[in-house]
């Protein structure tokens, strides 16, 4: 049996160009991927495939073979890797390359926003930020797109590599550095090393970096780069000075994140007051202001991009349940975006004030420390209530610090329904794997 070549594929991608990774999921005419994992082996579903509208299947095990639209190749996802890599050489476009410890996602969505408002803009949608998932961003990418924003997850060293390789970011950013994902990286410096592909890739790509300059560790990792786009926060905006950092101001925080930046052509300061709540998305909305700066999107267009930018998905929502006034953050979570939700909500005006926190997964050794160390900083930020959910909490000495701890999810709703909170002001932030949102579910 042939094996199908990389120009091959291309050539029936070109006629069916919706790539399908999930028989539940099935398209008319799309192109399905047989891929495998520990668990699962989709070559088994590929005559399944067929039957439910896909115009060919691409497996790699002959044996699941059932008709001339089984295209075998020697590795389904590294054939999917691969035509993303050669659709993306097609273009001749920026392609932004997001990554860092916090905030990946929503600086995603803003800095989309703000491209989208002036060009044809594609982007990672959710979060498709893994192996399989920026394959599937950029074969999804339409003739049409000027700009690309590209979402880079990264649980282990050399995860980063892989996704510059096919994607070829031509700009890129980190967002920060927090203790992320310990288990793969080790330590905080090895966090560092896998998020510093992205720098690394575009330095010998001759790619531009953009770099927050407020934040604690990317001016000293970007320091030798020589083609970087600077921008911070400042105190004040120097309307009749020059400078080649971009600058942006923190003007409110009480509850929603207020900027101030001074464009290009003008000497007139624009105002934003955009829906994102906590002084840490302050960093997300600049880095989309400075991003529209560099890429020349008009001012009035920037304001209105980020002003109408409303989070979802439990990030960053501030929502209403009844009197109660709820920070949802349940999207993921480690230390270094523990700590700004806390302060988040300590910030905030309100008479009663609730937090409630997941274990931050992910940690390894680091874990008990760490949640050890959020226990006590919670605890100094004088919430009215701190509940802890999860066992890695349930390890901490959280008796000494007045909290109470429910094993798990099930546990911590059924406490939480029976308070009936009133008037109150509730944090409610963990890793994505404890699925916090179900304390708002009704029933």
């Amino acid at each position: 049996m042939i094996m199908v070549s990389i120009p091959e594929l291309y050539a029936v991608y070109q006629r069916h160009s919706t790539v399908c990774t999930d028989t539940r999921q099935l398209t008319p005419g799309c192109l399905f991927f047989a891929l495998k994992g520990e668990n699962f082996n989709a070559n088994r579903f590929a005559g399944q495939a067929l039957e439910k509208g896909a115009a060919y299947a691409v497996i790699d095990d002959p044996a699941c073979r059932s008709d001339e639209r089984c295209l075998l190749v020697p590795d389904v996802l590294a054939a999917l890797q691969q035509l993303a890599a050669h659709h993306r050489r097609q273009f001749d476009i920026p392609v932004i390359g997001i990554g860092g410890s916090n905030g990946k996602t929503t600086t995603k969505e803003l800095v989309a926003a703000v491209l989208s408002s002036h060009y044809p803009c594609h982007f990672t949608k959710g979060n498709l930020n893994n192996h399989i998932g920026v394959p599937l961003t950029l074969l999804a990418m339409p003739a049409d797109t000027e700009v690309a924003v590209i979402e880079m997850g990264t649980n282990q060293p050399g995860d980063i590599d892989l996704l510059c390789a096919i994607a070829r970011p031509t700009h890129g950013l980190l967002t920060n550095i927090g203790k992320e994902h310990l288990e793969g990286f080790g330590s905080l410096e090895g966090v560092k090393k896998a998020e510093g592909e992205l720098y690394r890739y575009l330095a010998r790509h001759r790619g531009w970096v953009f770099v927050n300059l407020s934040e604690k560790y990317l001016p000293a990792m970007t320091r030798r780069i020589s083609r970087r786009i600077a921008y911070a926060r400042t105190e004040t905006l120097a309307v009749n000075e020059k400078s080649e950092t971009i600058q942006v101001m923190l003007t409110g925080e009480a509850p929603f994140v207020e900027a101030a930046f001074l464009p290009d052509d003008s000497e007139q300061a624009v105002e934003v007051q955009t829906r994102l709540v906590g002084r840490h998305n302050f960093n997300n909305a600049m880095t989309a202001i400075a991003l529209g700066i560099y890429f020349k999107v008009p001012s009035k267009k920037i304001k209105a991009a980020l002003e109408n930018y409303t989070p979802a998905n439990n990030r960053s929502q501030l929502l209403q349940r009844g009197s109660n006034t709820v920070f949802l953050d349940a999207y993921n979570a480690n230390p270094s975006s523990m700590k700004p939700a806390l302060e988040s909500l300590h910030a905030m005006a309100g008479s009663r004030k609730v937090a409630v926190l997941g274990d931050m997964l992910e940690l390894g050794e680091e874990s008990l420390k760490e949640h050890e160390a959020i226990v006590r900083f919670a605890a100094r930020q004088k919430p009215d209530v701190l509940a802890l959910v999860g066992p890695e909490f349930g390890r901490t000495g959280f008796m000494k610090c007045g909290a109470l701890h429910f094993p798990d999810t099930a546990a911590a709703k059924k406490w939480f329904d029976e308070q009936k909170f009133e008037n109150s002001l509730i944090l409610i932030k963990g890793s994505r794997g404890m699925r916090l949102e179900q304390l708002l579910e009704n029933g």
